[in-house]
């Protein structure tokens, strides 16, 4: 707004003498003038899982980018339990002010699949924001195993069904559920060893206690780099640049896709502009080299999207994954 509006509005006495229709303007310019003034706190942003994970440090990433861009600090709130549904909760619950705000992994999609009583529908329950970034999940066995190709494990699991186990983060987690979609796209039968996390799972994958794990970039990367592990395929629709010469699991058993994603939403009846500020901010970040050159060493690709694009996602993600918890009957406990 011009400064000349402000100067007018700041003028009560004067306008209390003026017109109805100078009296109409003022009325319309309060409220908008009160809209500018989001952000005007600090704003509260939930991830539903523990501190030091990958989605922790994609948080705190992006409240320092978004601090900068709106004057106003990110406050972490790391609500974990339950697969992310206690803190996807307390965001379903709070107020739409734009002062609450949840970034959440693909189990946003899974959770319906596995809770019979969630309490929420993450479709309709909360406000799409943005898609904001694709990390690979990784199929991944120690350096020495006999499994030198997804394919040796395929034609084993079917040669003596039920043998190979996989370790994961925990029952109901996108590890748990790409797995188990493995299993069923490639007709075969895997053992599921959950733990409390991904350090766990690994651990027992190097202390020879399972055979693979199902992990994001930001925990086998490094290993792999170390000469400790090996990837057998990425779960992408396509290979990834930062290990190129590992195949999307997809080139060997068709159909297979199970990428995992990380995106911001916020209580459902945010106000439209405040909706619009923050895609804006968010979409901004993608032409920032130094923001994608930090994404690209946890093993993301960022993304950055409308709001359209993430309910899209939802829309197609959660009759997904009820249909392979179904099959492979996963409940939470």
């Amino acid at each position: 707004m011009k400064h000349v509006d402000k100067e007018r509005i700041a003028q009560a006495p004067t306008l209390r003498r003026r017109s109805l229709p100078a009296l109409g303007f003022a009325a319309i310019a309060a409220p908008a003038l009160a809209q500018e003034t989001w952000p005007a706190r600090p704003i509260r942003l939930v991830i539903p899982f523990a501190p030091g994970g990958p989605i922790d440090t994609v948080g705190r990433l992006i409240g320092e980018r978004l601090r900068e861009k709106l004057g106003q600090p990110f406050i972490i709130d790391n609500r974990a339990g339950a697969g992310g549904s206690i803190g996807l909760r307390s965001v379903v619950q709070s107020p739409p002010d734009g002062y609450h705000f949840v970034l959440t992994s693909s189990s946003l999609a899974i959770l319906p699949a596995i809770y019979a009583n969630l309490g929420f529908d993450p479709r309709t329950d909360l406000t799409p924001v943005s898609l904001v970034a694709e990390i690979a999940t990784t199929i991944v066995v120690r350096a020495d195993h006999r499994f030198a190709t997804l394919q040796d494990l395929v034609a084993e699991a079917r040669a003596k069904p039920g043998i190979i186990t996989y370790g994961t983060s925990g029952i109901g987690s996108s590890n748990h559920l790409s797995g188990a979609m493995l299993a069923s796209v490639a007709r075969i039968d895997l053992t599921h060893v959950p733990y409390r996390g991904a350090a766990q799972a690994t651990n027992a994958l190097y202390a020879g206690d399972i055979d693979v794990v199902f992990a994001s970039t930001v925990e086998t990367l490094g290993q792999v780099r170390e000469g400790r592990a090996r990837i057998l395929a990425v779960t992408t629709a396509s290979r990834i640049p930062f290990v190129p010469e590992v195949p999307a699991a997809v080139e060997i058993v068709t159909g297979y896709i199970a990428p995992n994603w990380f995106a911001i939403a916020a209580p459902k009846g945010l106000p439209e502009p405040i909706l619009a500020r923050m895609s804006a901010e968010l979409i901004a970040l993608r032409g920032d080299a130094d923001f994608r050159a930090r994404f690209a060493t946890l093993g993301a690709e960022p993304l950055m999207s409308t709001p359209d694009v993430l309910a899209a996602r939802l829309a197609e993600d959660v009759p997904t994954w009820r249909r392979v918890a179904a099959e492979a009957g996963i409940r939470a406990e």
